[in-house]
């Protein structure tokens, strides 16, 4: 497995991470071979959130983590907050202090390696935030901090107050579902994804050095569907399965690896819990796809060249 510095940290990572937000789905000793299969792989990047499993994923990831030879020193856990369910988003000091003391409590563990603020809060105070984030990190429990679904200047405005620097944006990306990357292409068009609907944050991240974390990287939509095997692509799905071959490898791992091209350097968090999902997802960290066939992807799905 490949690896790469988060954003402006010191913190080495792999380049893809494991996304826990299903793994309640498993039992004790499927989520046991779940976590030894993700470090056989060197996918040691643990991807949480407070609202996952209504908070037993973390717990159940815990107990499971104590019945592995692995130590705490051998993974890297990452946990978002701020969305209360169904009621609204809170990025106040008190919520942000008590969800992760919530969070650490569930995963047994100490510290977080990194914290994410989950999605923007309409009424946010930055002032708190940073106080909050300032809190953290004295006291050692947060050694890193990023957010979820910002777009630059939501980002700016933070960093007005934060001192510690924001190192990550988890930002929705697959191959349908890239307009990040179509917006930048389609400049000063009419077309559907010329419009800017993110304020640039690819160009953002890249600028000031964020890593940029891919969530859903296997979706199209909103959370609509697995695009592979998809008859709603039969375009993209016939050049993945053809470069599949060309590489010997499956159309999971292409999908992947055209994700990992790109020279923004981004981390792929893959939700899968099937192990075999995950061998192939991990493969595509070895692969490096050639400027033409990721093209080629890139237009198979719909998107065009102006």
């Amino acid at each position: 497995m490949k690896r790469m510095t988060l954003g402006t940290s010191s913190l080495e990572v792999p380049v893809i991470a494991a996304g826990c937000m299903r793994i309640n789905a498993l039992d004790e000793e499927g989520l046991e071979d779940y976590i030894n299969k993700c470090m056989e792989l060197g996918m040691n990047f643990f991807e949480h959130a407070d609202i996952y499993g209504n908070g037993k994923c973390e717990s159940l990831f815990a107990e499971a983590f104590e019945r592995t030879e692995f130590r705490r020193e051998d993974i890297i856990l990452q946990s978002k907050c701020g969305i209360v369910p169904g009621v609204m988003y809170d990025f106040s000091k008190e919520h942000i202090l008590k969800s992760v003391e919530n969070s650490l409590k569930r995963l047994n563990t100490d510290y977080l390696d990194v914290l994410v603020l989950h999605r923007p809060d309409a009424l946010v105070e930055p002032e708190e935030v940073a106080e909050a984030f300032d809190l953290l990190n004295a006291s050692g429990k947060v050694r890193n901090f990023g957010v979820s679904n910002h777009k630059p200047m939501q980002i700016e405005l933070l960093k007005k107050y934060v001192k510690q620097d924001i190192v990550t944006d988890q930002l929705q990306l697959s191959v349908p579902f890239s307009n990040m990357i179509a917006n930048g292409l389609e400049v000063n068009m009419l077309t559907d994804c010329a419009v800017d609907r993110d304020g640039s944050i690819l160009d953002y991240c890249r600028l000031k050095d964020m890593t940029i974390q891919a969530w859903s990287p296997f979706q199209y939509g909103f959370f609509e569907g697995v695009f592979i095997g998809s008859d709603k692509y039969p375009e993209l799905n016939q050049q993945l399965e053809d470069l599949a071959e060309r590489y010997d490898v499956t159309p999971t791992t292409i999908a992947a690896a055209w994700i990992l091209r790109h020279p923004a350097h981004v981390q792929m968090i893959t939700g899968t819990t099937n192990l075999n999902r995950l061998e192939d997802i991990a493969q595509a960290s070895e692969i490096n796809l050639t400027r033409e066939e990721w093209y080629q992807i890139y237009l198979s799905a719909g998107h065009i060249l102006p």
